[in-house]
């Protein structure tokens, strides 16, 4: 297991930060040793908290054109058939998956195409799992059209905590099923969008692995 990418601005933040305010408090306070010592284990706490959160660890994809692979790891709180308003414009099976902030926050890609469709929507910050997030919130959509015509949509969407959403695709350019397309810092959500025809493999409060675990099939 590695430290992602997305972390290392943050960690030396954090650790800067921490620092500061152990020397600062140092200063204020130089005979308390009671204070100097709980800080310093508040202050190491806190850097393994950010720290796990930008782990990256292994994941080998089972490849298969036929399978949707979990793009995120997480708790699956939402399976319905909802009509999709900004690219299909008519019904889909939406998937949604809940990222809290100990899950692993590195996002894959579900299925192996081409970049059909890109976006990104500036907007509110409701928590993740409130019914308007996937509307309504900070978000980026991406379809991709699988080799036999098929497309899918999923979307990052942006929490409460959730400020920043990073990506790594672009229209017209090909992924690769189970290897990165974003990253979300702290808590947030992925929907994904399929054929009403796709055989769903999970269930509501399921918790997949990303980029490991068959969501559905598609037919």
């Amino acid at each position: 297991m590695t430290i992602h990418k997305e972390g290392t601005g943050t960690l030396i933040i954090s650790t800067v930060g921490l620092l500061a305010i152990n020397f600062l408090i140092r200063y204020l306070f130089p005979e308390n040793e009671l204070i100097h010592n709980l800080l310093i284990a508040v202050s190491v706490v806190l850097f393994l908290i950010v720290l796990q959160f930008f782990r990256k660890p292994t994941r080998k994809t089972p490849i298969n054109p036929k399978h949707i692979i979990a793009p995120a790891d997480g708790k699956v709180v939402v399976i319905e058939e909802v009509i999709e308003t900004e690219y299909f414009k008519g019904p889909r099976r939406q998937i949604s998956i809940f990222m809290s902030p100990i899950n692993v926050h590195i996002n894959f890609n579900p299925l192996s195409g081409i970049v059909s469709y890109f976006k990104y929507h500036p907007g509110k910050y409701l928590v993740a799992w409130h019914p308007k997030s996937s509307t309504e919130n900070e978000r980026t959509t991406i379809v991709v059209k699988h080799e036999n015509g098929t497309e899918v949509l999923f979307r990052q969407i942006a929490g409460a905590l959730a400020r920043r959403l990073c990506w790594y695709v672009k229209e017209n350019l090909p992924v690769t099923q189970g290897e990165e397309f974003g990253f979300i810092k702290f808590g947030s959500r992925i929907d994904i969008f399929l054929p009403l025809d796709a055989k769903i493999l999970v269930n509501l409060e399921d918790r997949p692995v990303g980029g490991e675990t068959v969501i559905a099939e598609l037919a």
